[in-house]
């Protein structure tokens, strides 16, 4: 596919939504911003930044400030390892079918409301986390959160491609993920912190609080960027004929399961992480938690690399097979580790294979999405639907597989975290074609 900037009446368009006001393209109805209002505007524009970047931030949020709590929740439940491991996999089976639900209402109802309405969902589903008296509950909780969670997500990336095209809208993926980055920082210290002072339904109660901020700020800053006239009118026939549409286009699709391998991968070691660490090497919760986080900052770091100095030098076609290549060879050299073959390894040795394939996700992650969303101006919201579902769906299935040998060994996640490295590979390769310009 050609890559190209945005084009300059994508340039001229509005970027910057204020709450209460719409984003219009030139020629659609509306007040052009006057020229004095500029400096305002980029302040909302960094506001905006703030806010997507909270949305985008759910989900590691969700996930990642409980991961210290397993073995604590195993414990107190008396449940074993696999089955609270489906408290991961129900959250995120949720913001996978979520997904789905959420980005075609966007598309017809415009951004703001559904998300809203999302929102509120998941701060009563978080707070009945904290009174789940059995794993079966906490399972089904889990799943109402992830569900209604899905809508920050879902529409934040829909609100990206309604603001910017091409490049563009790569550089602003990335600096997504500078600020969604943070979550999985500081959500294992936070867990592990609230661990000290109380057991792990401390931990929903924070979130719900974190839920509830998060709430209001969108209600107040975040306004919409779909105007009336882009809208669909369809019902549900309608949004099913757009997906099958989205899913006949084989370069989407490509990217779609090339970016869902790429995630699977990832979430195999957030799904095993907390047993690998703590339990096989030793490690307590704390140390957990800053590894988890060391590993974070490099993502981060890797995907401000790929926002801020390949971008527009670089196609971003090759950037990625890049990334994927680098993740293959990372979870090749933890299957080699935890088998044997290097002999007995440390917490070191396998805490650095984490660290390179964690970081060579920012370079993977952005460039899928931002390559997929290019060809779906039409609706973003189907689009961005279609991408989260198959990523979160393809994650819950690789999550239960990491620990179907048992909490004694790592060689089930690295197996995992190659197939899926291995498979991203492929699909880029055989479904996008990256070498053909107009595929």
């Amino acid at each position: 596919m050609p890559e190209s900037g945005a084009s300059r009446a994508q340039q001229e368009r509005t970027h910057i939504p204020t709450a209460g006001t719409w984003a219009t393209e030139p020629g659609a109805t509306g007040t052009p911003p006057k020229a004095p209002a500029a400096p305002a505007a980029r302040r909302t524009g960094l506001l905006v930044t703030l806010v997507l970047g909270g949305l985008t931030a759910v989900p590691p949020l969700s996930m990642d400030m409980y991961l210290p709590a397993l073995p604590a929740v195993t414990e107190s439940l008396h449940a074993p390892a696999a089955t609270v491991q489906l408290t991961l996999t129900a959250c995120l089976t949720g913001l996978a079918l979520g997904q789905v639900v959420i980005g075609p209402l966007s598309d017809r109802w415009g951004r703001r409301r559904p998300l809203l309405l999302g929102m509120m969902i998941y701060v009563v589903a978080t707070a009945m986390c904290v009174f789940a008296p059995t794993t079966g509950l906490l399972i089904g909780f889990r799943l109402l959160q992830g569900l209604a969670g899905a809508a920050g997500i879902v529409i934040a990336r829909a609100v990206v491609r309604d603001m910017y095209d091409g490049v563009e809208m790569a550089r602003f993926f990335s600096t997504l993920m500078l600020i969604s980055g943070v979550a999985p920082i500081v959500a294992p210290l936070i867990g592990g912190q609230v661990l000290r002072f109380t057991d792990w339904r401390g931990i929903f109660a924070v979130l719900t609080v974190v839920g509830l901020v998060l709430t209001l700020v969108v209600w107040k800053w975040l306004g919409e960027t779909m105007p009336p006239q882009d809208r669909h009118t369809g019902g549900l026939g309608d949004a099913l004929r757009t997906m099958r549409g989205l899913l006949a286009d084989r370069v989407f699709t490509g990217y779609m399961i090339a970016g869902s391998l790429a995630f699977a991968t990832l979430f195999s070691y957030v799904s095993a992480s907390p047993f690998v660490v703590q339990e096989i090497y030793g490690a307590s919760p704390q140390t957990f938690s800053l590894l988890f986080g060391i590993n974070s900052v490099g993502m981060i770091i890797v995907g401000q690399i790929n926002g801020k100095i390949l971008v527009g030098r670089v196609s971003l076609d090759k950037a990625l097979a890049f990334g994927l290549c680098v993740i293959t060879l990372a979870a090749l050299a933890l299957l080699l580790m935890t088998t044997g073959v290097f002999g007995e390894v440390g917490l070191a040795p396998v805490a650095a294979g984490l660290f390179v394939l964690m970081s060579a996700m920012g370079m993977a992650m952005p460039n899928t999405n931002a390559q997929a969303l290019m060809r779906t101006k039409h609706a973003a919201g189907s689009a961005s639907a279609l991408l989260g579902t198959s990523s979160f769906l393809i994650g819950a299935i690789a999550s239960p597989l990491v620990g179907i040998a048992g909490e004694d060994t790592a060689v089930p996640m690295a197996v995992v975290q190659l197939v899926c490295a291995v498979g991203a590979m492929a699909c880029f390769l055989g479904l996008c074609r990256p070498w053909r310009q107009t595929a």
